[in-house]
């Protein structure tokens, strides 16, 4: 069973609809084991399959370079997001593939979950 990393926030409302989906999604993939998830440290698998809120974008995306992820300069440990870590890692040789299905903040659930149903049955 192919494990899916579902990120977000479910106090922050632009980043908590990844986690709204969770329960629909298991019951639409019952062969996919979708893990809610928030710290990137504990990732040990060298394949990635990650749900996450991404900042502009108009539609649900697969992003498989993780190399077009912008990062901000570190000034904090808060700095630390999602994409600085799989950059991190994948510079250190920890992870091989990365897939991240990118859902739009303050999308409609009903529409992101059509998206990225989608999106699944592809990969």
């Amino acid at each position: 069973m192919k494990i899916v990393y579902v990120f977000g926030n479910p106090l922050v409302r632009e980043d908590s609809l990844p986690l709204e989906l969770i329960d629909k999604l298991r019951k639409e993939f019952p062969s996919l084991d979708f893990k809610e998830f928030d710290t990137v440290e504990e990732l040990q698998e060298r394949e990635l399959n990650i749900i996450d809120t991404v900042k502009g974008i108009k539609k649900v995306e697969l992003i498989e370079d993780i190399d077009k992820i912008i990062t901000d300069k570190i000034y904090s440990m808060h700095d630390f997001d999602l994409g600085y870590n799989l950059k991190l890692l994948k510079k250190m040789k920890m992870i091989d593939k990365v897939r991240i299905f990118g859902i739009p903040m303050n999308m409609d659930k009903k529409k992101a979950f059509l998206e990225l149903s989608r999106l699944l049955r592809k990969v």
